[in-house]
């Protein structure tokens, strides 16, 4: 058993009796069923993979996205464990979200992701892709009780630094340690076709937005912690919490597209602790909310 930290309504919380032994993974492809639905389901896993061949700059179907795939974010599909993963959509949509200021369904939460991390524009719920997209979400989360989040779902909440995540630090942790996959400057590298990336870009116009869940810092750095360099899983952590949180100021110092955020929290009492653009009703600047130290 350890300790874990976890986020409960954009606040940390130490978590005493977590096993890491149960963290929950998703159903892989052989799993899906063999017939109409299952048609739909794998159709939405592959938008899921391959969503730059499908909805990229060169897209088959819409050119509405970066040319990123929603994978580059949500790992493996959206199974693996602590890797951003789908496990607690399906049973925790439809919801009220403080960003929005209203509940959520999860058509809204992919078309979010979208216009964010894909820096691109929405699909139609009633379209093919997005009942595919849906399909394979609410299968995945098959099983789950409704109003529960699975251990393992999501993003891991990693512990406060002592100081302000440092971005130069962290430039070294990115040279040393990201810069062979993503590039010396965040470009990523496109895959065999160019309709998409092996390693997605992390900065520059072709990357995520500043309203993506990413850009906040600790999303960022508990996304790395677990998952980066790539293969490492949350058995094998190769980054110390330091480095993580360091990485990620550094990245999210990079200059990416902006996107219009004047409707995002409307209760502005409701801000997560790193959501780095004001105004706040806690008295701190900009600068502390983004880069700590938080207490």
């Amino acid at each position: 058993m350890t300790a874990i930290w976890v986020v409960r309504n954009d606040k940390p919380e130490l978590q005493p009796d977590f096993d890491t032994a149960n963290c929950w993974t998703g159903a892989g492809v052989n799993q899906i069923p063999v017939d109409e639905q299952g048609l739909q389901i794998r159709y939405g896993r592959n938008l899921i993979e391959n969503t730059a061949y499908y909805l990229g700059p060169r897209g088959t179907v819409a050119k509405i996205s970066n040319g990123m795939n929603c994978q580059n974010c949500h790992l493996e599909a959206g199974t693996k464990p602590w890797g951003n993963n789908y496990g607690a959509v399906a049973s925790t949509y439809p919801k009220f979200r403080e960003r929005s200021g209203t509940i959520e369904t999860i058509e809204k939460r992919v078309n979010d992701c979208l216009e964010r991390s894909l820096n691109g524009k929405p699909l139609e719920n009633n379209s093919r892709e997005m009942q595919a997209i849906v399909a394979y979400i609410r299968w995945l989360g098959e099983g789950i009780p409704k109003g529960t989040k699975p251990k393992g779902s999501g993003i891991m909440q990693l512990p406060f630094l002592p100081r302000a995540a440092d971005p130069g630090k962290g430039k070294v942790v990115y040279t040393t340690q990201c810069e062979k996959c993503h590039g010396r400057n965040g470009e990523g590298q496109a895959n065999a076709d160019a309709k998409g990336y092996t390693y997605p870009p992390l900065w520059g116009n072709n990357s995520y937005n500043n309203g993506a869940g990413l850009y906040r810092i600790s999303r960022f750095a508990g996304y790395v912690k677990n998952n980066m360099p790539n293969p490492v899983n949350y058995h094998t952590p190769q980054l110390t919490d330091a480095e993580a949180w360091d990485v990620a100021a550094f990245v999210n110092s990079q200059p990416r597209p902006s996107k219009d955020l004047g409707k995002d929290w409307p209760d502005i009492s409701k801000k997560p602790f790193d959501h780095p653009f004001g105004p706040y009703t806690d008295g701190k600047d900009e600068l502390q909310h983004k880069y700590g130290p938080w207490k």
